[in-house]
């Protein structure tokens, strides 16, 4: 899949360009390239840990994300990381439910990997621009920011908005999704490794 034909996306999700309203450090962390794993690596210790793996179907606000169909058959992979022992971003994956048996079926088996270990490692996968949002709560990563809440027993209160971002995964034209949202613990972990 090329920039030029990239679905358009839906509210509240804007395109990449628009970062650059949440601020500097914002625009650096919602766009950087590569594996996200890499780069909160180098702000502490790292740990993933999975909330949920299920089948679900697809929603119209998340369709548009994979060019399927809503009430598509999908997989679902929910995780948050977390830096030093404070959760920081929470992520949410998925695919059709037939390619996590066929050529994603990796997903399903990665445990506490991360999806890195998996999508970077193949010349012939591609990924889509990013896509940026301010998340509003009726967006499906919102529930998953909210799993990670009660997992680790800290409620999402905070005023700041929870910055997310996503991109498709392309592999043999089929397509991965994984929207990832920035917690609002992750921004003061973040400006004071900037400063260093």
């Amino acid at each position: 899949m090329t920039e030029s034909n990239a679905p358009t996306p839906l509210a509240p999700w804007l395109d990449a360009q628009h970062a650059q309203d949440f601020g500097q450090l914002q625009t650096h962390w919602l766009l950087r390239p590569g594996a996200l794993t890499a780069g909160l690596r180098t702000l502490g210790s790292l740990h993933l840990i999975v909330l949920r793996e299920y089948a679900s179907t697809l929603s119209d606000s998340e369709a548009w994300m994979i060019q399927a169909k809503r009430g598509s058959a999908i997989w679902v992979r929910e995780i948050y990381m977390s830096i030093d022992g404070i959760p920081c971003v929470t992520a949410r994956s998925f695919t059709r439910l037939e390619d996590s048996k066929g050529c994603w079926r990796g997903i399903r088996g990665l445990a506490n990997r991360p999806l890195a270990d998996m999508l970077y490692h193949n010349p012939n996968i591609t990924r889509s621009p990013f896509w940026v949002c301010a998340l509003g709560k009726r967006d499906p990563l919102y529930n998953t920011v909210v799993q990670t809440a009660a997992h680790t027993k800290s409620p999402v209160k905070s005023a700041q908005p929870l910055l997310a971002r996503c991109s498709t995964f392309w592999y043999q034209n089929h397509p991965l999704l994984v929207a990832e949202c920035f917690l609002p613990q992750f921004w003061s972990i973040a400006q004071r490794s900037a400063r260093t």
